[in-house]
């Protein structure tokens, strides 16, 4: 949630060659209702059965480059479709970072509380060991740059044999 998926995703897609799709945008598109409108109706449960099936179709997509929500690692199914699918790359950012970057999107329902920052602590906490579990490589975006991130990655991917099927 505020690491740059969808930015740095769109970035990576284009240096691939490759089609770009994010999975909340897939929902949006579908549902035709914004993601807070979706939590307000179905709760989050409701939101992330959504998010696991739209995940599950992507991930069977080839050369593709998927950014999904931050809370999609939540599910086991989830975590094991990207891991068995695809090159996941874990883009982290400190607690200080996203507080920054999402301090002011109302587009976030689960920052929508008395103590965002706290909230992202939380988050952080349960979702950090989720991500570096199925992460086949972890990039640090704080203060950093899109380009330099992409470059990052680029390089990255050229060293890694489920990218280059082997």
């Amino acid at each position: 949630m505020g690491a740059g998926k969808s930015t740095i995703g769109k970035q990576l897609s284009n240096s691939l060659k490759r089609e770009f799709k994010d999975s909340d945008h897939e929902i949006v598109a579908r549902t035709g209702a914004s993601i807070p409108l979706i939590f307000e109706i179905e709760g989050e449960e409701g939101f992330r059965k959504r998010e696991a099936a739209v995940i599950d179709e992507l991930t069977q997509l080839g050369d593709t480059v998927l950014a999904t929500g931050g809370g999609a690692v939540l599910r086991d199914e989830n975590r094991a479709h990207l891991k068995e699918r695809g090159v996941v790359i874990y883009l982290y950012a400190s607690v200080d970072q996203l507080f920054e970057r999402t301090s002011r999107d109302r587009n976030r329902p689960l920052l929508q509380t008395e103590n965002p920052r706290q909230k992202l602590e939380e988050l952080m906490e349960q979702r950090d060991p989720l991500y570096r579990e199925v992460a086949d490589m972890v990039v640090h975006t704080d203060d950093r740059s899109i380009r330099s991130v992409v470059k990052e990655i680029l390089v990255r991917l050229r060293q890694e044999p489920k990218f280059n099927g082997t």
